[in-house]
């Protein structure tokens, strides 16, 4: 121990100070520990919401949901398939007449209908299906035309019918290019 002196000249006993490398590792383990919590709270919160959590942590505003409008899609795909089961002519002219407005998007969203045989092949999974028919369409509507940064994928819970739905939504204005935001 080494000893100090007070204000008043009193001496004082004082240990000394913990090695650099001790505080350093006892940060690491700190830091270590809360990493295995986020994982654990991660097993419990969907991604959407995590990300969501994390966005306002930083102060970034959520863009505001697009309101649905309209709605077209494509139905009685064979179970198991991601197959178009006909050919989308209905569906491609009436997506190309309604995105001639700038300020709407196309959601193409791929459903299962929850039943044992309605699985992808490979993975035995449902959402993955689902996933498989709305990138069909999608594909589709590419394929003639329709621009596909206007296009947002999504997948539904397997508990609909075997089909996909395309639905139109105002996204809102898009700022111009020059004019204060």
């Amino acid at each position: 121990m080494s000893a100090d002196r007070t204000s008043d000249g009193a001496l004082l006993d004082v240990a000394p100070g913990r090695p650099l490398w001790l505080v350093t590792l006892a940060d690491l383990a700190l830091l270590l520990v809360g990493f295995f919590v986020l994982l654990q709270a991660n097993q419990t919160l969907s991604p959407r919401e995590l990300a969501r959590g994390i966005a306002q942590g930083f102060g970034v505003e959520p863009a505001p949901a697009a309101m649905p409008v309209a709605s077209h899609g494509v139905a009685d795909f064979a179970p198991g398939s991601a197959a178009l089961p006909q050919r989308p002519d209905a569906l491609l002219g009436w997506a190309k007449g309604e995105l001639r407005d700038p300020r709407v998007r196309l959601t193409v969203t791929g459903g299962t209908d929850g039943s044992a045989q309605d699985v992808d092949p490979a993975s035995h999974s449902a959402t993955v299906l689902a996933a498989d028919r709305a990138r069909a369409v999608a594909a589709a509507l590419v394929a003639a035309g329709v621009p596909d940064a206007r296009l947002l994928l999504s997948t539904t819970p397997a508990r609909g019918p075997r089909a996909v739905v395309v639905t139109l939504a105002f996204a809102g204005e898009t700022p111009n290019k020059g004019t204060a935001r």
